[in-house]
C-alpha cells in the first residue's frame, strides 16, 4: 500500500509507538488493513476496533502471531510484543488512513449513492467500466463509514477505477464518505423515502445525498437521474452542470426504444450525446434500464466507446437478494430481500407483473421509514392491489398495514375481487404453512427489508 508506513501513520492518525523495539522498518509499506484478527496476513495493519460483541484488542497478539507489520490501537494490552501506534478512537484512525492512502493514488473514483438501487447500479457500472479498466468495487454491503475506508484500503497499483457504493442514514455522514473518497464522478440513483427517522423527508434526504459533491474533485462531474423531481432541480455542482441520465429526450443519456422480453430483460436503443447504440440487458424491469443509462453516463465521462459499453450491460448479472431471478424446477423466484422501503418495493412489484404465471406477492415490513411507516406500508398495498398479482402475502407487524392497503382497494371495488390476500404475523408463521401457500409454475416475489431475514424464504422456495 503506497506510502502506508508506520511512519505515516504516526503522522496520520496523531498516534504514540509502543512495544516496538530498534529493529522494527518503520518505512515499510504495509501489504493491506484489516479491523478482523481472521483477515490478517504477513506485513498488514491491524486495527482493533471494540464493537458490542467483541473487543480487537483481545486479538492484537494473535494478528502479530500472523505477521502483522503493526496495530492500531486503544491501548496495549499486557505482554504483546509487536508495534502498537496508540489512538484515542481505532476507527477514526481507519477514516484517517483511508483519507490519506486515497491521496497518495493516481486512480478514477466513481462514488454511487442513492436511497434505492445503489447497489445495483454500482454493479452496472462497473461492468461497463471493465471493458476498459482494471476496476475495484464494493463488495457485499461496505458502503459505511467502516466498509468505506476498508474498501479504499483494498485499492492497489493495478488498479485504474474504483467504483464505490456510499451509504447513509443521517446528515452529515455522506461528507464524511466523500471525504476518504474523493470521488472524480459522482452518481446518485434517486431521492426516495429512505432514514426519514434522521432526515425526516426527501428535501432533508436530497441535502443528506449532495453531501458528496462537497469533496467531488475539482474536474469531477455530477451524474443524476432526471426522473426523480428532486434530483433533476440541481442544476449546478461545484460549477459545472450535470450530466443527467433518464427517460426524457431533454438529456444528455436516455433510451430511443425499448423492447420488453418479460423476465428475460430488454433490447433499447440508447442515446448519449452524438452516440446511439443498442444495448441487451440481462435482466428485467424497468429500474435495470435506468441502472444502464447510469453505467453509459459514468462510461461516457471516462471515455468508453459505445462498442465497450454495450458489451459491458451484457455481460451484467444479478446480486443475490437484488432483484435476483432464481429459476428451480418448481417456481421462479423473484429474491428481493435484501432491503426495501417504498420506491423499490413498487419496482419489485413491477417485476413481478412481468411473469407469465400465477404472480405471489410475498411482501414484508420495511424500516427506518419514520412517523409515517403505517401509512407508506398501506401505501404499497394500495399499489400492489392496483397492479392485480393473483396473491398477496404479507407478513410482520407492519405488514399488516400492507395488508389493510390491498383489502381496502378490494372492499371498495377499486381491483379485481380475486386477489387472494392475506396476513401472517411472523415469518415463521407463515413458512410453517409455506407447503400449502405455493404452487408449482408460480413466479413468487420475496421482498422486505434486510432485518426480517426473508432470505430464509428464498432458501426454503429453492428446496420447494
Amino acid at each position: 500500500m503506497k506510502n502506508i508506513t508506520i511512519e505515516n501513520l504516526l503522522s496520520v492518525c496523531g498516534g504514540m509507538l509502543h512495544c516496538a523495539d530498534s529493529s522494527i522498518d518503520k518505512k515499510k509499506e504495509a501489504a493491506g488493513v484489516a479491523i478482523d484478527s481472521r483477515l490478517v496476513e504477513k506485513d498488514y495493519i491491524f486495527i482493533a476496533t471494540k464493537g458490542e460483541r467483541v473487543d480487537g484488542h483481545d486479538y492484537i497478539a494473535s494478528a502479530f502471531e500472523k505477521g502483522a507489520l503493526a496495530v492500531i490501537c486503544e491501548h496495549v494490552p499486557e505482554g504483546v510484543k509487536g508495534a502498537c501506534i496508540v489512538v484515542k478512537d481505532s476507527l477514526l484512525a481507519l477514516k484517517e488512513i483511508a483519507e490519506f492512502y486515497r491521496n497518495q493514488l493516481n486512480i478514477k473514483v466513481v462514488g454511487v449513492t442513492g436511497s434505492v438501487g445503489k447497489t445495483s447500479t454500482k454493479e452496472f457500472i462497473a461492468a461497463v467500466l471493465e471493458e476498459k479498466y482494471n476496476v475495484l468495487k464494493t463488495e457485499g454491503n461496505f458502503n459505511n463509514e467502516i466498509g468505506l475506508p476498508l474498501t479504499i484500503c483494498r485499492i492497489r497499483d493495478e488498479h485504474e477505477v474504483a467504483v464505490l457504493e456510499m451509504g447513509i442514514s443521517d446528515f452529515g455522514e455522506m461528507t464524511r464518505l466523500a471525504k476518504m473518497a474523493r470521488p472524480d464522478v459522482a452518481v446518485i440513483t434517486n431521492i426516495g423515502q429512505c432514514h426519514l427517522e434522521n432526515l425526516k423527508d426527501r428535501n432533508g434526504v436530497l441535502s443528506a445525498k449532495t453531501e458528496i459533491f462537497k469533496y467531488l474533485k475539482e474536474d469531477g462531474v455530477a451524474c443524476l437521474f432526471a426522473d426523480d423531481d428532486k434530483l433533476i432541480t440541481v442544476r449546478n455542482v461545484n460549477g459545472k452542470k450535470p450530466v443527467f441520465f433518464g427517460s426524457s429526450k431533454e438529456v444528455k443519456v436516455h433510451p430511443l426504444s425499448v423492447t420488453t422480453n418479460g423476465l428475460l430483460g430488454s433490447d433499447c436503443t440508447i442515446a448519449c450525446g452524438d452516440k446511439v447504440f443498442i444495448v441487451h440487458i440481462p435482466l428485467p424491469g424497468i429500474h435495470r434500464l435506468y441502472n444502464t443509462l447510469a453505467a453509459v453516463a459514468v462510461g461516457d465521462v471516462l471515455g468508453l466507446s459505445e462498442k465497450e459499453m454495450a458489451a459491458g450491460i451484457e455481460k451484467i448479472k444479478a446480486t443475490p437478494g437484488r432483484g435476483n431471478v432464481i429459476k428451480t424446477d418448481c417456481l421462479t423466484i423473484l429474491d428481493d430481500c435484501y432491503n426495501a422501503n417504498p420506491v423499490s418495493m413498487s419496482a419489485a412489484i413491477d417485476l413481478l407483473m412481468l411473469a407469465d404465471s400465477r404472480k405471489v406477492a410475498v411482501l414484508g415490513d420495511m424500516f427506518e421509514l419514520g412517523e409515517e411507516e403505517k401509512w407508506m406500508h398501506e401505501s404499497v398495498g394500495k399499489y400492489a392491489a392496483s397492479k392485480e398479482p393473483d396473491v398477496i402475502y404479507c407478513i410482520g407487524e407492519l405488514g399488516r398495514s400492507i395488508y389493510d392497503g390491498v383489502v381496502g382497494q378490494i372492499s371498495k371495488g377499486k381491483v379485481d375481487k380475486s386477489i387472494y390476500v392475506r396476513h401472517f404475523a411472523t415469518k415463521e408463521d407463515f413458512l410453517a404453512q409455506i407447503d400449502s401457500l405455493i404452487k408449482e409454475g408460480d413466479a413468487v416475489l420475496v421482498k422486505a427489508s434486510h432485518g426480517m431475514h426473508f432470505e430464509e424464504i428464498v432458501n426454503k422456495l429453492k428446496e420447494w
